[in-house]
Protein backbone atom coordinates (compact mmCIF):
# COMPACT_ATOMS: atom_id res chain seq x y z
CA UNK A 1 0.00 0.00 0.00
CA UNK A 2 2.78 2.34 0.57
CA UNK A 3 4.45 1.73 -2.65
CA UNK A 4 1.23 3.33 -4.24
CA UNK A 5 1.07 6.25 -2.42
CA UNK A 6 -0.71 8.93 -2.57
CA UNK A 7 -3.79 8.13 -3.31
CA UNK A 8 -6.11 10.77 -5.26
CA UNK A 9 -9.17 9.58 -3.89
CA UNK A 10 -10.59 7.37 -1.47
CA UNK A 11 -11.35 4.94 -4.34
CA UNK A 12 -8.24 4.70 -5.08
CA UNK A 13 -7.61 3.45 -1.53
CA UNK A 14 -10.02 0.86 -1.34
CA UNK A 15 -9.27 -0.85 -5.15
CA UNK A 16 -5.12 -0.80 -4.22
CA UNK A 17 -6.40 -2.23 -0.88
CA UNK A 18 -8.39 -5.02 -2.61
CA UNK A 19 -5.60 -5.27 -5.27
CA UNK A 20 -2.60 -6.15 -2.84
CA UNK A 21 -5.01 -8.51 -0.78
CA UNK A 22 -6.10 -10.31 -3.76
CA UNK A 23 -2.11 -10.23 -4.70
CA UNK A 24 -1.41 -12.57 -1.33
CA UNK A 25 -0.50 -15.71 -0.62
CA UNK A 26 -2.57 -17.94 1.45
CA UNK A 27 0.58 -17.93 4.19
CA UNK A 28 0.09 -13.94 4.38
CA UNK A 29 -3.67 -14.87 4.35
CA UNK A 30 -3.36 -16.73 7.55
CA UNK A 31 -0.63 -13.97 8.74
CA UNK A 32 -3.64 -11.49 8.79
CA UNK A 33 -5.94 -14.01 10.69
CA UNK A 34 -3.81 -14.64 13.10
CA UNK A 35 -3.99 -10.96 14.68
CA UNK A 36 -7.67 -10.81 14.40
CA UNK A 37 -9.46 -12.13 17.80
CA UNK A 38 -11.21 -15.31 17.55
CA UNK A 39 -15.52 -14.02 17.55
CA UNK A 40 -16.85 -13.47 20.72
CA UNK A 41 -12.89 -12.93 22.35
CA UNK A 42 -11.31 -9.70 22.65
CA UNK A 43 -7.32 -10.66 22.26
CA UNK A 44 -5.67 -12.32 19.27
CA UNK A 45 -3.11 -14.44 19.22
CA UNK A 46 -0.66 -11.75 17.82
CA UNK A 47 -0.05 -8.47 19.02
CA UNK A 48 -3.10 -5.88 18.26
CA UNK A 49 -2.63 -2.22 18.51
CA UNK A 50 -5.22 -0.21 20.55
CA UNK A 51 -7.40 1.15 17.76
CA UNK A 52 -7.93 -2.36 16.39
CA UNK A 53 -8.69 -4.07 19.16
CA UNK A 54 -10.94 -1.55 19.85
CA UNK A 55 -12.84 -2.04 16.40
CA UNK A 56 -12.67 -5.71 16.64
CA UNK A 57 -14.41 -5.28 20.08
CA UNK A 58 -17.47 -3.09 18.62
CA UNK A 59 -17.29 -5.09 15.34
CA UNK A 60 -17.80 -8.27 17.66
CA UNK A 61 -20.40 -6.67 20.24
CA UNK A 62 -23.42 -8.76 19.47
CA UNK A 63 -21.92 -11.59 20.98
CA UNK A 64 -21.75 -9.62 24.40
CA UNK A 65 -24.78 -9.10 24.85
CA UNK A 66 -26.24 -12.29 23.29
CA UNK A 67 -27.66 -15.43 25.47
CA UNK A 68 -25.28 -17.69 27.32
CA UNK A 69 -25.65 -20.72 25.05
CA UNK A 70 -25.22 -19.29 21.78
CA UNK A 71 -21.78 -17.52 23.53
CA UNK A 72 -20.89 -21.18 24.69
CA UNK A 73 -21.84 -22.77 21.60
CA UNK A 74 -19.52 -20.08 19.69
CA UNK A 75 -16.68 -21.19 21.78
CA UNK A 76 -16.62 -24.81 21.38
CA UNK A 77 -17.32 -23.98 17.04
CA UNK A 78 -14.58 -21.55 17.58
CA UNK A 79 -12.28 -24.55 18.38
CA UNK A 80 -13.95 -27.02 16.01
CA UNK A 81 -13.03 -24.62 13.10
CA UNK A 82 -9.84 -24.26 13.79
CA UNK A 83 -8.91 -27.69 14.30
CA UNK A 84 -10.89 -28.40 11.09
CA UNK A 85 -9.40 -25.81 9.04
CA UNK A 86 -6.17 -24.77 11.02
CA UNK A 87 -6.85 -21.08 11.60
CA UNK A 88 -9.55 -19.13 13.45
CA UNK A 89 -13.04 -18.48 12.28
CA UNK A 90 -12.93 -15.00 10.46
CA UNK A 91 -16.34 -13.26 9.48
CA UNK A 92 -16.55 -9.38 8.46
CA UNK A 93 -19.27 -9.55 12.06
CA UNK A 94 -20.09 -5.72 11.60
CA UNK A 95 -24.16 -5.83 11.22
CA UNK A 96 -24.49 -9.02 11.71
CA UNK A 97 -26.02 -11.00 15.28
CA UNK A 98 -24.23 -13.62 17.06
CA UNK A 99 -26.92 -15.97 15.67
CA UNK A 100 -25.94 -15.35 12.12
CA UNK A 101 -22.60 -15.57 12.66
CA UNK A 102 -23.02 -18.92 14.70
CA UNK A 103 -25.02 -20.13 11.77
CA UNK A 104 -22.23 -19.27 9.14
CA UNK A 105 -19.83 -21.00 11.04
CA UNK A 106 -21.85 -23.30 10.96
CA UNK A 107 -22.43 -23.66 7.47
CA UNK A 108 -18.67 -23.30 6.74
CA UNK A 109 -17.67 -25.86 8.69
CA UNK A 110 -19.14 -28.05 5.40
CA UNK A 111 -16.09 -26.26 3.18
CA UNK A 112 -13.04 -27.97 2.41
CA UNK A 113 -9.81 -26.68 3.90
CA UNK A 114 -9.12 -24.48 0.31
CA UNK A 115 -13.01 -23.43 -0.07
CA UNK A 116 -12.62 -22.37 3.71
CA UNK A 117 -9.34 -20.38 2.83
CA UNK A 118 -10.82 -18.34 0.34
CA UNK A 119 -14.01 -17.47 1.87
CA UNK A 120 -12.35 -16.63 5.23
CA UNK A 121 -10.22 -14.42 2.89
CA UNK A 122 -12.94 -12.50 1.51
CA UNK A 123 -14.44 -12.04 4.78
CA UNK A 124 -11.05 -10.57 5.89
CA UNK A 125 -11.53 -8.26 2.56
CA UNK A 126 -14.57 -6.87 3.66
CA UNK A 127 -13.39 -6.18 7.49
CA UNK A 128 -10.25 -4.84 5.43
CA UNK A 129 -12.51 -2.18 3.65
CA UNK A 130 -15.01 -1.24 6.53
CA UNK A 131 -11.68 -0.33 8.51
CA UNK A 132 -10.31 1.61 5.66
CA UNK A 133 -13.51 3.69 5.46
CA UNK A 134 -13.11 4.32 9.56
CA UNK A 135 -9.65 5.83 9.29
CA UNK A 136 -10.61 8.50 5.90
CA UNK A 137 -13.90 9.44 7.64
CA UNK A 138 -13.57 12.97 8.84
CA UNK A 139 -12.69 13.27 12.53
CA UNK A 140 -15.45 14.72 14.65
Amino acid sequence: MNARRPFATHANVFEAAESVWNSLDSADWLEAFHHHPRIGEVTSAATQGELAQRWSSAEQSALSTTAQDVRVRMAELNKQYEQRFGFIYIVCATGKSAEEMLAMAEQRMQNGVDAELRVAASEQARITRLRLEKLLQPAT
